[in-house]
């Protein structure tokens, strides 16, 4: 057992638990002890009930499993908390359901409230886009800006097109696209950069607003046992997480990235007040190569499949790239770069590999996020050049319901090509994505398991050859995304001396069929010694 060096009061004890440490050295035990906000001991249940006093609160587990606080490598959370009480669209099945779910939260509205959120998803109706023209007769009084589900393409109404002062007129923006019919007029939908023209227009939300959406959040994602998470976002944000902190209201520990481009202000800022702390810290900087699959703008080395004079668009130039990721790297910042489409992958990874030669060795852990179509040369630089797969499970089995159709089959087989870089050795992190996917590390495991599809296609796994194992899928929610976060020392195993962030589940997913661990139930999650969410 690993005992405290010295006498140490035990706030909390957990008994009789099925305890996955993480920790190859000591992978299983059934009793842990807390002292405060740190773990005191991990061993025997028998051994930590005689570190325990009267004043210890003991969990009797029954036989259930704990693991690390899950760690979601990478969230957009005050979007996802925003997201949670706006209009609902992902399961909307037809342009008529779409259409009928704006109406009637309108209706809910008061005129000149805007409609943001959303989260369509185009495929489920067979792929047609959405027009202002749908949305218009039952929008009348209400701009609406609704994104969807992954967050490069959005929606506006005729009314958000006044307001923003776009016409047939409107000049294209670099990195962007906006959609237009065959007389020239804009649909209503924007693409990546091209947002950029009704975001500038669109009003902040209050305070009070931004606050109630953070606690949305950070209640959403306790109750799927997650401790601490990589939010992908903006100065704005962290001025929100940074008035929660103060007012001590932050339960979610927060890595909050800010954009690459700003790197020069995260600098100084560092340098003003540090890094933070354990509920909060900065030092990361989130950039982009490309846009995404379902949108057509990933960066793709050969046409899409279903446009054969396509192939995607950088969102941000090589040159940009290389000269902010230059930058902050001599810095000594944390460098996140967004790269979906094979071309965007070989470009950041080049980039990458140029300043690491140009800057000297250190532990600098760029990463890239979602990694989805990895050309097979490019899998073991991922090894070779330290660079961080940060990759999202869960949409693994959602596109995989139409991702053939844009890439094809043959480059279908680098797609989530999970197995494949934990065999050349890459480090993986595993997140949602959310709001674009659910926050939902369970069903994340349950996908990276199984690959079976939201649609039921695949029973046996979409590209099965790509499943791995429920130990590294759990590995990627803690240890792996602990990693990423420069957090290891203190998350991501159950250890003495590191944060009591754990969670309880109903049962060992470890020891069950993997199409079953979708139905396992997180039952508590624990933060800092303290119980921030229990079923019971």
């Amino acid at each position: 057992m690993d005992r405290p060096t010295q006498p140490t009061a035990i706030t909390l004890a957990v008994v009789n638990a099925r305890i996955w440490t993480g920790d190859a050295r000591r992978p299983w035990v059934d009793g842990m002890a807390i002292s405060g906000d740190r773990i005191t001991a991990v061993g025997s249940s028998a051994e930590v009930r005689k570190l325990t006093t009267s004043a210890t609160r003991i969990i009797d587990a029954h036989g259930m499993m704990v693991t690390p606080g899950f760690i979601d490598a990478h969230v957009h959370f005050l979007a996802g908390g925003f997201g949670l009480s706006s209009v609902q669209l992902r399961t909307a099945k037809t342009p008529q359901e779409f259409i009928r779910r704006i109406a009637e939260y309108a209706g809910t509205l008061p005129a000149g409230a805007w409609i943001t959120n959303g989260d369509w998803d185009h495929e489920q109706w067979g792929g047609e886009l959405p027009r202002r023209d749908w949305i218009d007769s039952v929008t009348p009084n209400n701009p609406v800006w609704v994104n969807r589900l992954d967050g490069h393409m959005s929606l506006a109404n005729s009314a958000t097109l006044r307001v923003a002062g776009i016409a047939k007129a409107t000049a294209e923006v670099a990195g962007g696209t906006i959609v237009r019919d065959e007389h020239g007029e804009p649909t209503g939908i924007f693409k990546d950069n091209a947002t950029s023209l009704v975001d500038r227009v669109q009003p902040d939300p209050p305070p009070d607003a931004q606050d109630r959406a953070l606690d949305a959040a950070m209640r959403y994602v306790a109750g799927n046992g997650v401790a601490s998470v990589t939010h992908m976002g903006s100065w704005s944000d962290l001025t929100v997480f940074e008035r929660a902190h103060t007012a001590g209201r932050l339960r979610t520990r927060i890595y909050a990235a800010v954009p690459l481009s700003t790197w020069k202000q995260l600098r100084d800022t560092i340098r003003a007040r540090g890094r933070g702390d354990a509920w909060l810290k900065i030092g990361a900087l989130k950039g982009f190569v490309d846009g995404s699959l379902g949108s057509h703008t990933a960066a793709m080395l050969e046409p899409f499949t279903d446009a054969p004079n396509d192939t995607g668009l950088f969102v941000s130039s090589p040159e940009q790239l290389y000269a902010w990721t230059s930058g902050a790297d001599s810095a000594g910042l944390h460098v996140i770069v967004h790269a979906i489409g094979d071309r965007a992958i070989r470009t950041q990874l080049d980039i990458f590999q140029r300043v690491e030669r140009e800057n000297g060795a250190r532990d600098r852990r760029f990463r890239i996020e979602h990694a989805q179509h990895v050309a097979p040369p490019e899998l073991p630089r991922f090894a070779a050049l330290g660079v961080i797969a940060s990759v999202q499970p869960y949409h693994a089995i959602d596109d995989g319901r139409w991702a053939e159709k844009v890439i094809g089959h043959e480059r279908g087989k680098g797609t989530y090509a999970f197995k494949s870089l934990l065999d050349n050795h890459a480090r993986l992190a595993f997140g949602s994505d959310w709001f674009v996917a659910p926050a939902t590390p369970l069903e994340g495991i349950y996908a990276a398991v199984t690959r079976r599809t939201l649609d039921g296609a695949n029973p046996n796994g979409w590209y099965p050859e790509q499943k791995i194992t429920v130990e590294d899928a759990l590995h990627g929610y803690t240890s792996g995304a602990a990693y990423a976060s420069c957090d290891e020392r203190d998350k991501g195993t159950l250890e003495r001396g590191k944060l009591a962030d754990f969670v309880m589940i109903d049962r060992d997913i470890t020891r069950i069929a993997p199409e079953e661990i979708a139905q396992a139930r997180v039952m508590m999650t624990v933060v800092g010694g303290r119980i921030i969410h229990s079923r019971e």
